[in-house]
């Protein structure tokens, strides 16, 4: 009878130290994290702009005739070619007669043009109130890898294809949503860091103008922040190769703020500092231009992330269906609690001294979302993840596909594939994740803006009645 033969020894038995000495380099200096960085930003660009045109930008691809009435207009496709026909000066698309294809601009006419022309039981346009501001939705979680900037680009990109003009303000300095969105920041001045000096340069003006009439000595005034006065939101805004989505991007120097924030907070203590990037947005008529604002965060509770959440009306909470993205994303909102519930405790000590009415955050709806979901593994503990966040969680589980893999090599969104690299079924199943996932959150849009709606037509009343 054969002996079975012994399996080899673990690759971590019998190590010679010397042989792995040998096969080690001199003492690595800072120099060489240098040369690694530009090592990686070489293959970054290079990666990044895969997507990309020959021009070296990034353009949308077009739509469908398919697509268009399938995804983004509620019309029979029989009936979308009979009012080209009858209407000339709308745009007719390119290609065979059966087979059209339009970018999204000429997609945005049609939908208006069916909004005013079209069947009155049909809604074309995707709802919003007119005379109130933009919904700021922040994504967060200071846990890294649970799909905070895919959800984030996504979402703009769902919005954007439902009618929605969009901006979205990347604060992660690592650039991954500005890289999606083929955005071009050259230094810190073209990220919202000028933002927060030019609110912190504001209140050293009112802090200097107090101090002044007391005869007391003014603090100084460097020149970045002289130079933050000459910013606006509208001086960072850069356009996409999405016609209804604008940007404000990100890159390296942006993590300067996590330094510079406190120092300034030491300098002035009474600065509210989580109020800077909320007042850039409300000072400066930004939330009048846009109907929806979303903010990507960094994985880290910091300042940054901190502004994202004071300005957020909606707080989306990406986390994965395993248990340390649930324990992470616990000792999150324990975070959140003692963070924001300090700043009000400190906010209204001093108010309440000035008599003064107290402040409080306030959100209109918070959702954690489960993403990269995978239903024959992962189920059984989703459910306890939904059981235990309750009302916080949404509905869909955002399933992870195929799709998503490819389109994320070419740095795009899976809007951004042209379905007939696809197959047709796993094209539907791709778009499904991030449509339902759309669906929920426009759900929570809408059911905001109205009760806003209402409550302003109440206090309306309430007026003339005194």
């Amino acid at each position: 009878m054969a002996s079975t033969p012994k399996p080899p020894p673990p690759p971590y038995f019998n190590i010679d130290p010397a042989k792995a000495a040998a096969g080690l380099s001199d003492p690595i200096d800072t120099a060489r994290f240098a040369k690694a960085a530009a090592f990686a930003a070489k293959g970054r660009d290079d990666l990044a702009k895969r997507g990309y045109s020959p021009d070296g930008k990034k353009h949308l691809r077009r739509f469908s005739t398919w697509e268009i009435c399938r995804y983004l207009i509620d019309v029979a496709p029989a009936h979308l070619r009979r009012v080209l026909k009858s209407h000339p000066d709308l745009p007719q698309g390119t290609g065979e007669a059966g087979s059209k294809w339009f970018t999204l601009s000429e997609v945005l006419i049609l939908r208006e043009h069916f909004a005013t022309e079209g069947a009155s039981n049909k809604q074309y346009k995707s709802w919003r109130p007119e005379g109130l501001p933009a919904k700021v939705v922040s994504v967060a979680n200071f846990k890294g890898g649970v799909g905070k900037t895919s959800t984030c680009a996504h979402l703009a990109m769902s919005a954007a294809l439902d009618g929605y003009k969009v901006l979205v303000i990347d604060l992660d300095s690592q650039g991954s949503l500005t890289s999606i969105m083929g955005g071009t920041v050259p230094d810190e001045w073209s990220t919202a860091f000028p933002l927060m000096a030019k609110d912190f340069a504001r209140h050293l003006q009112s802090e200097n103008t107090v101090r002044r009439a007391r005869g007391a000595v003014e603090l100084p005034f460097d020149e970045t922040l002289t130079e933050s006065l000459q910013v606006s939101p509208r001086n960072l805004i850069q356009e996409t190769h999405w016609p209804n989505i604008d940007l404000i991007g990100a890159q390296l120097n942006l993590y300067w703020a996590e330094f510079q924030v406190p120092v300034w907070r030491m300098q002035v203590r009474s600065w509210p500092l989580w109020d800077a990037l909320t007042n850039a947005l409300e000072s400066e008529g930004i939330l009048d231009e846009y109907d929806i604002v979303l903010i990507d965060t960094p994985p880290a509770l910091g300042y940054l992330t901190i502004n994202a959440l004071a300005a957020a009306d909606i707080l989306l909470v990406p986390l994965g269906a395993s248990f340390l993205e649930f324990d992470s994303t616990g000792r999150f909102f324990d975070m959140l609690y003692s963070t924001f519930a300090s700043i009000e405790e400190g906010e209204n000590r001093i108010r309440r001294q000035d008599g003064l009415p107290e402040m409080k955050f306030e959100w209109d709806a918070v959702r954690a979302l489960i993403t990269r979901f995978d239903a024959s593994q992962q189920t059984d503990l989703a459910n306890v993840i939904q059981a235990y966040f309750g009302d916080f969680m949404t509905t869909y589980r955002q399933e992870i596909t195929a799709m998503v893999g490819q389109a994320g090599e070419q740095v795009n969104g899976i809007y951004e594939a042209d379905y007939r690299e696809f197959n047709r079924d796993t094209y539907v199943r791709g778009r499904e994740a991030f449509d339902r996932t759309w669906a929920e959150v426009k759900e929570v849009l809408l059911g905001t803006w109205w009760r806003d709606l209402e409550a302003a037509k109440k206090e309306a009343e309430d007026g003339k009645e005194t």
